[in-house]
């Protein structure tokens, strides 16, 4: 491990003053992925800047009555929480669908969200890796690609990533707020995760120095609270998904009124599956709709010999998760 400095700042502004003083400083909560990362030589810090501390750790009602998670707040705490359980079970569900309960009970919302990709050759120090050495190259084509991304890929990586959190929170349209030298901002999903394209060693939009402070849900409603999440991994706990996906559904009259899907461990980042939520709009609620509406996400995929599996994964799982809360919403009509 290469020797580092540690600073634990006496405020948030202090520890931005730090963070911005170069691109081989890292903000340190709980440590859960990074550490990791330092003793296999991947991550290689002069800094560590310990915002332990600093991170808000309460779950408080916005003035809208969605809810602001501060960033410091423990994946346990936020999964238990009784208003999170009620109105936003697909991110309960996904939180303990992630790592394991000691994990859970060190690892932050911030941190979770950006922990990095599980790809083989980005974790041994030892093998060519464009996320990790850019214009190395990417092993992961041509070798072990099994648990690799399908979806919003490149020629220069193919890494999946990692968070079931990140997953459920693309379900329900959650923004994610970050503060930096110039300001606070509210980036969505979508935004505040990239694709790899010509640079994979860039994860996020974020810029040197910025700090994840919270994540808003949003106001709770029919569509939130019939939501659920679904993993498909090797192994019944402490795994890795090979596929996942969180829904959030809403049925009026027989047919879909409103769907969010959002699918893991298919693409770098949270996939949500806008296509198939369009083509399912205005239609009864089918195990062939479903097959059908995720296949029209699919055909943009570009899989591997040892991955393609997953377009068909990511479809069935969808289509579980949905008709049992197709079941669950009609089972709560008067």
């Amino acid at each position: 491990m290469r020797p580092f400095a540690y600073e634990r700042p006496a405020s948030a502004e202090e520890a931005l003053d730090l963070g911005t003083a170069g691109s081989d400083v890292a903000y340190l909560a709980g440590g859960t992925n990074l550490v990791d990362l330092m003793r296999l030589g991947v991550a290689r810090p002069r800094l560590l800047v310990d915002v332990t501390g600093l991170l808000p750790r309460s779950i408080d009602e916005t003035p809208t009555g969605g809810l602001l998670v501060g960033a410091g707040v423990l994946n346990s705490d936020l999964a238990a929480d009784p208003r999170v359980r009620r109105d936003y079970p697909v991110l309960s569900q996904a939180l303990l669908a992630g790592a394991s309960g000691q994990l859970r009970n060190m690892a932050t919302v911030g941190g979770n969200l950006l922990q990095r990709t599980r790809c083989l050759y980005f974790q041994d120090a030892t093998k060519p890796c464009n996320k990790r050495v850019p214009g190395s190259g990417c092993p992961a084509r041509t070798g072990i690609h099994r648990d690799l991304a399908i979806l919003g890929v490149s020629e220069h990586c193919i890494a999946s990533h990692p968070s079931d959190m990140a997953v459920g929170l693309a379900a329900l349209d959650a923004l994610v707020h970050v503060r930096g030298a110039s300001g606070t901002r509210m980036l969505r999903l979508d935004d505040f995760y990239r694709l790899p394209g010509e640079d994979p060693a860039r994860d996020t939009t974020l810029d040197p120095g910025d700090l994840v402070t919270a994540v808003e849900l949003p106001v709770p409603s029919a569509l939130t609270r019939t939501s659920g999440y679904r993993k498909a991994r090797d192994r019944a706990s402490y795994a890795f998904a090979v596929g996942a996906v969180a829904a959030a559904l809403d049925i009026e009259g027989g047919v879909v009124s409103d769907v969010r899907i959002a699918l893991g461990a298919v693409a770098p980042r949270p996939w949500r599956a806008r296509l198939a939520e369009e083509a399912l709009r205005g239609q009864p609620l089918t195990d062939e709709a479903v097959v059908a509406a995720v296949g029209l996400e699919m055909a943009g995929a570009e899989p591997l010999p040892d991955n393609a599996f997953k377009a068909e994964l990511s479809a069935r799982i969808t289509s579980a998760v949905l008709r049992q809360l197709g079941g669950a919403q009609t089972e709560e009509l008067p």
